[in-house]
């Protein structure tokens, strides 16, 4: 049982903890270059090419809501290497789909497989990390999950170019990449959770727990902020492979960078929490990022009804995916500080609600494919409204949080 590592100890648990929570997002963000091949391919339309993204969401949610608790009870190894290796499998079957449903429903399988690896490295952080050293390893952990999005859509864009790669190519990277991962684990992952910090394994012990946190008002609090902060973005990846590549033109490789870049921004977000924390309390740095993101995406909005260059939406999205590293690092220990008990069934919540939120949102942008403004009311409407919630939900705690 590890505890506060430091040293060498600690940057290798955190290059493997990164390791298990970049799956999320390559698994969401590598194909996105592909899009319109698939679309092609499968002879199907936008919203049935963006309908595999929102399955994957939707399966990286439920798949969180259940490994999350079910880990609570039996440990954190036992679980990771199941799941991973389902994951490697339904990659594959993703790359043999005949078709867009079949797709679609092998993406499903695929994020429901790889929520292990985002919900269970947060949950190890928590077994290991308290008080300050938990931000500050989360922080940089977010910085090592953040090149995920910054190197997964120019990876899945490089494929692209290679003379026998078609988008199958890449859902067998995955399932490679996959196998890897299980591996490693095998290998170099021990056991967080001792038994006696186990809560039973049972469905009526999950339910309790659940309404246990639920009924957190602090917690939820911070819960729907990222769930609408970080959920609305998804309408920013399900958005931009046909606003950038329809409407302004730019070529797969162009889009991979453009979209690549925004990992640089959430990288900064995570990096200022974790040296900023030491001078100021979390909850402040907190309603900075939020106010940040509603303000970057009101003008976000503004361009695209006014349709705008295209540089006038690369820079709002680039702030608002700054504010959202952010949120992402803060609400996390805000949120997790007190739940060592239970971190498996937190993390599942904290990592379901902006995925949940994220499948609702990602259709709706494909309802208009000649302009940009679905996705930019999106944002804007997500970032308010999370906005809202954490100066009301969470109000109360700010006297405590801050004194």
């Amino acid at each position: 049982m590890l505890h506060n590592p430091t040293g060498k100890e600690r940057f290798g648990l955190a290059l493997l903890l990164g390791m298990l929570g970049i799956m999320g997002p390559l698994n969401i963000d590598m194909y996105l270059p592909s899009f319109p091949g698939i679309a092609s391919d499968l002879n199907a339309s936008a919203s049935l090419v963006q309908l595999s993204l929102t399955t994957c969401l939707i399966g990286l949610a439920v798949g969180q809501i259940v490994i999350g608790p079910y880990s609570d009870g039996q440990g954190r190894r036992k679980p990771l290497l199941i799941f991973i290796f389902l994951f490697a499998l339904f990659s594959i079957l993703c790359a043999v789909a005949p078709n867009i449903i079949t797709l679609v429903i092998a993406r499903f399988l695929q994020g429901f497989t790889a929520s292990a690896g985002v919900v269970l490295s947060r949950a190890v952080v928590r077994d290991v990390f308290s008080g300050r050293e938990l931000t500050k390893f989360f922080a940089l952990l977010m910085v090592i999950n953040a090149t995920a999005p910054m190197i997964a859509p120019i990876a899945g864009g490089a494929i692209l170019l290679l003379p026998f790669a078609t988008w199958n190519t890449i859902f067998y990277f995955l399932g490679i990449l996959g196998l890897i991962i299980v591996t490693v684990i095998g290998f170099r992952l021990p056991e967080t959770l001792p038994p006696e910090k186990r809560l039973p394994s049972t469905v009526k012990q999950s339910v309790r727990t659940m309404g246990s946190l639920l009924k957190d008002r602090s917690f939820i609090g911070y819960a729907l902020t990222i769930g609408f902060v970080h959920g609305g973005s998804f309408a920013y990846v399900s958005g931009t492979p046909f606003v950038y590549q329809g409407i302004y033109n730019v070529s797969p490789q162009a889009f991979s960078i453009l979209f690549g870049i925004n990992g640089l921004a959430i990288i900064s977000g995570s990096f200022m929490i974790g040296r900023l924390s030491a001078y100021f309390h979390e909850r402040s740095l907190l309603r900075t990022a939020v106010i940040t993101a509603v303000t970057a995406t009101s003008f976000l909005l503004l361009m695209t009804i006014i349709e705008g260059p295209l540089a006038t939406l690369v820079i709002p999205i680039f702030i608002y995916m700054t504010a959202m590293g952010m949120v992402l690092t803060s609400t996390f220990t805000l949120a997790m500080d007190k739940q060592g008990h239970r971190a498996g069934s937190a993390s599942a919540v904290l990592g379901m609600l902006p995925l949940l939120f994220g499948s609702m949102v990602s259709p709706l942008v494909g309802i208009d494919e000649s302009t940009a403004v679905p996705m930019g009311a999106i944002l804007f409407t997500t970032s308010s409204i999370g906005a809202i919630i954490f100066f009301t939900l969470t109000k109360k705690n700010q006297v405590q949080a801050t004194s």
